[in-house]
């Protein structure tokens, strides 16, 4: 039997009758003169798929610089895009902002997203947008195997993400099932090496005794902790923690070019169709892709801009050397829900 260190939570996106999200109720201007500023500015409804503690300042300093105010709904990206969908075009959001092109697909693919400008498509990598212009990212983000150097070297790491199903892994890995990273993680495999395959591979890892954490920070301090060798997570997640717990004995791995483990995904934006304030909603993706934006990405976090000129505020496997098979990130709204299928059928959700 395999480990599990959460309870179960449900996130089938297609089917999802559990609508989750948190609110967080939006600043109050500092003066009145900033109030009448807002007023004039208008306001907008953000669903975020990214934390508050991550994110919020970013918001601010939106707000601080267009006078657009921001009512922010906090979550998990699967959830509220499961949420869009049930509201449809009555959806009070004006924008989601979610942590995974999945995520995004999914409200593309039920044709709840406005076109966003060319202007605005342009300047971000075509690896990072959709087809069809309907989202566009708004940062990198790929995955990773971080594990504890205390235990393990470089050399002992596998150079397939197919390998950690090999018998000598047992009840030395962790992940996050629930989280909508590791889910459109699986969609991305569904897309490259197919359902049958994909399964497979799920199904030897749960052979392998895996230990379930709620999210990529608890995984990356299992790992940290020593608790699990290693943990399949976002590349982020190192830095992040130690940032706020101080030096661990953790490092990430990159799985080999070419293989489905060295996947890419992107946070990324869209517009919806209904949204009450469609000029502040542009202005939010105008200013995310823009330069406040991704000095924000370059500066501020940890992750890769997805607009040339800005670089990672750290050292990290650049992205031409950083790819998995040839996938559009577009497809993975159209897997996601089969994805998350495969998942409730070997158990992990």
């Amino acid at each position: 039997m395999h480990r599990r260190r959460v309870p179960f939570v449900a996130t089938l996106l297609a089917l999802s009758l559990f609508l989750a999200a948190c609110s967080d109720d939006p600043a109050e201007p500092t003066d009145t003169t900033a109030s009448a500023a807002a007023e004039d500015a208008g306001s907008i409804t953000v669903y975020s798929g990214r934390d508050e503690e991550f994110v919020g300042s970013l918001f601010d300093d939106f707000t601080e610089g267009t006078g657009v105010e921001v009512d922010v709904r906090y979550g998990d990206s699967a959830e509220l895009a499961a949420q869009i969908l049930e509201e449809g075009d009555g959806s009070p959001a004006d924008v989601f902002f979610a942590q995974d092109a999945g995520s995004l697909g999914a409200v593309a693919e039920a044709g709840l997203f406005a076109p966003l400008p060319d202007e605005v498509l342009d300047r971000v990598d075509e690896r990072f947008r959709s087809d069809d212009g309907l989202w566009v990212g708004t940062s990198g983000r790929g995955r990773v195997l971080v594990y504890n150097t205390e235990v393990l070297s470089e050399d002992d790491l596998p150079g397939s993400i197919l390998d950690l199903t090999d018998p000598s892994w047992k009840g030395r890995i962790g992940l996050p099932p629930t989280n909508s990273s590791f889910q459109a993680h699986v969609a991305a495999m569904i897309e490259t090496q197919g359902a049958d395959a994909t399964r497979d591979w799920l199904e030897g890892i749960m052979a392998n005794e895996p230990v379930f954490y709620e999210d990529n920070g608890a995984t990356t301090r299992a790992v940290g902790a020593g608790e699990i060798d290693a943990g399949l997570v976002n590349h982020y997640y190192r830095f992040e923690v130690e940032a706020e717990d101080g030096a661990l004995p953790i490092a990430n791995h990159y799985f080999a070019a070419g293989d489905p483990g060295a996947f890419v995904n992107t946070a990324g934006v869209g517009v919806l169709a209904s949204a009450q304030d469609p000029d502040g909603a542009q202005a939010f993706v105008d200013f995310l892709t823009g330069e406040p934006g991704q000095t924000w990405v370059s500066e501020d976090s940890w992750e890769y801009p997805v607009v040339a000129g800005y670089e990672p505020s750290v050292d990290l496997l650049s992205l031409s050397e950083f790819q998995g098979p040839d996938i559009d990130l577009s497809t993975l709204g159209e897997r996601l829900p089969e994805a998350l299928d495969l998942l409730a059928q070997v158990g992990m959700i």
